[in-house]
């Protein structure tokens, strides 16, 4: 299979700039010593600084898979405190039992 690339897309909530930035430090703190598969992960902020962007890249869905599971708990944190508004597009080929795997849990 391809790559995967993932584009996420959520908003800050108001106030909440410096511990988002923190927040978002977490991950990737997290993404650099567990991940194996992560090829890319950059984050990028509205120019006004009230919305960002996420692009991941992984070899495979697996790689997606680790990173969401070695990144839950510090993205629970962001999302509880600090974002909100999420929209993600996974772009490449994906196996039927990853979206089974996907649907089941929205």
């Amino acid at each position: 299979m391809n790559n995967l690339e993932v584009i996420a897309r959520l908003k800050i909530r108001p106030g909440q700039l410096e511990g988002f930035r923190s927040q978002a430090a977490e991950i990737m703190r997290v993404t650099r010593e567990k991940d194996t598969h992560t090829l890319r992960c950059d984050w990028f902020l509205s120019e006004d600084r009230t919305a960002c962007e996420v692009h991941e890249l992984f070899p495979n869905e697996q790689g997606l898979i680790e990173h969401k599971m070695n990144t839950m708990e510090a993205t629970v944190v962001l999302f509880r405190d600090y974002a909100f508004d999420h929209h993600s597009s996974i772009y490449g080929e994906v196996s039927q039992d990853f979206i089974d795997l996907v649907t089941a849990r929205m």
